[in-house]
């Protein structure tokens, strides 16, 4: 490659937006890391069982809050529309997370007779009140975004990330149990207030305004389809080995998995963080949108696939001596965990392409579908024991998710450029 035109690479906004969230990404692992070794070290894989459970259930009532929806119309939206959009979505995430707070807690105590386990309803609860925080600053960070300033958004992450470590470890070394993961995340939100309000002017509306709802509800429904069975599938295969193996099973796999995967859907979500809005600023133009999607695909091949080929490589060695000899025997697990996460990157930004383009629905319907397989694979696979379970994860990745990415390549750049694109431009 040319100086030049290597520079003229390194120099662009999506490759800064990258380096930003990277970095920020690499220091929260830092941080990161060595509370997962003092936490492996202290909980049981029983409390690691117990922390999956309460993770997986805030996560996936989370989905329920629009926030990627409201988020990706604000960041996609036309200049003039901009206030109106962020008036409404402003009270739209004081309804939707009011409401998801109590679904939680009603949730908690399904969840708690489904497992056997009445340790889970208090931190279920508990963890229900950051739902009264996100409105506080969900518009700030889609506002930062639009404006590709995200730089702002790593220094959330940075900071929430070593308040958080700082906490979790405090908590650990007195005797708190699985506390000193669930309290931290809660206790640490208010830092995206501070930061997102005091590197963005604007301010919430004094009146109740529930103008151009439909708008960022039917754009955004297509997004909460997905991101709905994106928390689904990201959690099905722990739901399902807590249900038929136990929660010590559990505990072993979900060590494993994010362990393994820890890093590389960090990474993913850094590349879809920073391509949505690079995406979004060329999607009148569709040479310019061609060429910012295949670089971003080269990028990630020179980037991300190396990184992951290492850690797996390098499992059978640090996961002993880091973690301790109690977790050796998730490596087998670990390994084909991470090696699954090699097609999700160029998966995941074929979605975005569909997202940029107004084309949520396409990706709603094959999210569907992948659904679909990836849940008969796993429930063959988990009769078997956890080492089928991940071996299930890896095979499906591997087969569906290549296809999913050339047939949104073919479809978009080649059979029918000119339904997204405007005339003009083309």
């Amino acid at each position: 490659m040319p100086i030049k035109k290597l520079k003229r690479k390194l120099s662009s906004q999506l490759f800064r937006n990258i380096s930003w969230l990277g970095t920020s990404e690499l220091l929260n692992r830092i941080f990161r890391f060595g509370v997962t070794i003092l936490i492996a070290r202290i909980l049981s894989p029983y409390d690691y069982g117990l922390v999956a459970i309460i993770s997986i259930v805030n996560e996936f009532i989370n989905v329920f809050s629009l926030r990627g929806g409201i988020g990706s119309k604000i960041v996609q939206a036309n200049e003039t529309d901009v206030k109106s959009l962020c008036d409404t979505a402003y009270w739209m995430n004081w309804i939707l997370c009011i409401s998801l707070l109590i679904l939680q807690c009603f949730a908690a105590f399904p969840i708690a007779w489904f497992y056997g386990d009445n340790n889970l309803i208090l931190p279920i609860c508990i963890l229900s009140l950051g739902f009264l925080i996100q409105p506080f600053f969900d518009v700030h960070g889609a506002l930062v975004t639009r404006e590709n300033r995200l730089k702002i958004i790593a220094l959330c992450n940075t900071s929430h990330s070593i308040l958080s470590s700082i906490l979790t470890v405090g908590m650990a070394l007195l005797g708190m149990g699985i506390w000193a993961v669930v309290l931290p995340n809660l206790l640490t939100a208010p830092v995206w207030i501070v930061i997102l309000r005091k590197n963005h002017p604007w301010r919430s509306p004094k009146h109740f305004t529930l103008k151009r709802w439909y708008e960022i509800f039917s754009f955004g429904r297509n997004i909460l389809g997905v991101e709905l069975l994106n928390k689904l599938r990201a959690n099905l295969d722990y739901l399902l080995v807590g249900h038929f193996l136990g929660v010590q099973a559990l505990g072993i796999y979900y060590f494993a998995f994010n362990a393994g995967l820890g890093i590389s859907l960090s990474m993913i979500s850094i590349i879809c963080m920073a391509l949505f809005p690079h995406l979004c600023a060329a999607r009148n133009n569709l040479e310019q949108f061609k060429k910012r999607y295949f670089s971003s695909l080269k990028m990630i091949a020179l980037i991300f696939v190396p990184l992951v080929l290492l850690q797996s490589i390098l499992a059978p060695f640090y996961v002993p001596i880091v973690f301790g000899q109690k977790w050796v025997t998730a490596i087998p697990i670990l390994i084909l965990i991470c090696l699954s996460a090699l097609p999700r990157p160029f998966a995941l930004t074929a979605s975005q392409v569909l997202q940029a383009i107004d084309k949520t629905h396409i990706d709603l319907y094959w999210n569907l579908i992948f659904t679909v397989i990836f849940a008969v694979f796993l429930l063959v696979a988990v009769k078997e024991g956890i080492f089928w379970v991940a071996a299930a994860v890896l095979i499906c990745h591997a087969l569906v998710l290549p296809i999913f990415t050339i047939l949104i390549i073919k479809y978009v750049f080649i059979q029918n450029p000119q339904l997204f694109f405007s005339s003009e431009k083309l």
